[in-house]
């Protein structure tokens, strides 16, 4: 069974991933990595809760969304 995505979590994953950008740009401090804490938590929820929903695995259904979000940037997956 292919895991579903919706273009939410695509773009809730994306925007966790340049709020991380950000906050590891310079040297850590607490106040600069929380933002990116925080969309991480987001993301997360909405993992979650989209698979609760739909009845798939959390876990792959993560998995998917980074490998989705990879492939959409151009990114070698890894």
């Amino acid at each position: 069974m292919a895991i579903e995505l919706t273009d939410e979590l695509i773009q809730l994953r994306r925007a966790a991933d340049q709020v991380r950008a950000r906050a590891t740009a310079g040297p850590y401090s607490a106040e600069a990595w929380r933002p990116w804490l925080e969309a991480a938590a987001v993301v997360h929820d909405a993992v979650t809760e989209h698979a609760k929903a739909t009845g798939q695995n959390r876990y792959e259904v993560e998995k998917a969304l980074v490998t989705a979000v990879k492939n959409a940037e151009g990114a070698p997956e890894g």
